[in-house]
């Protein structure tokens, strides 16, 4: 087990280096500069003092060492954009992220898991039938299209919830109102996550349900509820794990997508923002934090996988 451990964290090592690299050298590559120096009115002399200031003006390669021995000191560099430490301004972003991403991935997996012990019951019944093809329609529809249509027809046509941003003014601190705020970019960050989720478990759900060991449970006197989700569902937590690391990337990129449509305060709308302004620092740290939190899930549900079934411990 340690070994196998030492050997997730230094491929996670390994990750982390080729993915900051890579982003790195892209931002370095890409034509033009900060947006601090699109201003027309700078003259050259004005660019070169500001490149002087960024530390532009230095050789790519000295750029690079200069920012992994900041990040080694936990120095992200200051936020072209924000004139802040830029692990500041994500600090006080990333909370937001959170809260929107565990809440999605709550949610699709409450919805998801019942459908699919249900369609396991009668597999190619009606509902399993009328399921797979929403699930199909679910998974074609983008999530920014999505969300506009939310808006449109839920907040500006019914007027049922807010059309975006995280709380109305001089609301900040009701909850309810916080939560009347959450649910159109749940509903559009889960959905898809919820439609993954649901291919699998129906599967694995009625291959479980063929089983030879659940004939014992039932002889038992075990009723088939109790059947259902002690033994079916259970056999279904590896694959269940597969699919929740699979989706951990995705649901970070689409936390940027439904956070920009929603105008969220989280840290994938800062991270498009920081984008668009060329703001060097601020794209590398949230890359980072990204990147570190991609790893780390699928390594913690690498480690899931010996709970969930003994077997793969022994192995």
């Amino acid at each position: 087990m340690f070994r196998f451990l030492v050997q997730r964290v230094l491929y996670g090592a390994l990750t982390l280096w080729v993915v900051t690299t890579a982003t790195f050298l892209l931002i370095q590559a890409a034509p033009g500069g900060p947006a601090i120096l699109a201003d027309p009115k700078l003259g050259p002399v004005e660019r070169h003092a500001i490149e002087v200031r960024l530390g532009l003006d230095q050789p790519l390669g000295i750029r690079y060492l200069t920012w992994h021995r900041n990040v080694a000191r936990g120095d992200f560099g200051r936020s072209f954009l924000y004139q802040t430490p830029a692990i500041d301004t994500i600090r006080g972003r990333l909370p937001n992220t959170v809260l929107l991403t565990g809440l999605a991935l709550v949610a699709a997996l409450g919805f998801a898991m019942p459908l699919a012990v249900a369609v396991g019951r009668r597999p190619g019944g009606w509902l399993d039938r009328s399921l797979a093809a929403i699930n199909f329609t679910t998974l074609a529809i983008p999530a920014f299209w999505f969300g506009i249509v939310l808006i449109l027809l839920v907040a500006a046509r019914w007027r049922l919830l807010p059309a975006g941003g995280m709380s109305t003014p001089g609301l900040e601190d009701d909850m309810v109102d916080r939560l009347r705020h959450l649910v159109l970019p749940v509903l559009v960050l889960a959905l898809p996550l919820a439609s993954e989720v649901f291919r699998y478990a129906r599967s694995g759900v009625i291959a479980g349900r063929r089983a030879p060991h659940l004939t014992p449970a039932r002889a038992r006197g075990l009723r088939e509820r109790g059947v259902e989700w002690r033994h079916v569902v259970r056999n279904t937590l590896v694959s269940l794990l597969t699919v929740v690391g699979l989706q951990v990337p995705l649901l970070v990129g689409g936390a940027a997508v439904t956070e920009t449509v929603f105008s969220w305060p989280g840290m994938g709308r800062l991270g498009v923002e920081a984008a668009l302004g060329r703001d060097y620092p601020m794209v590398m740290a949230i890359t980072v934090i990204v990147a570190v939190t991609v790893v780390g899930a699928n390594l913690l549900i690498d480690l899931l996988y010996g709970l969930a079934d003994p077997r793969v411990r022994l192995a």
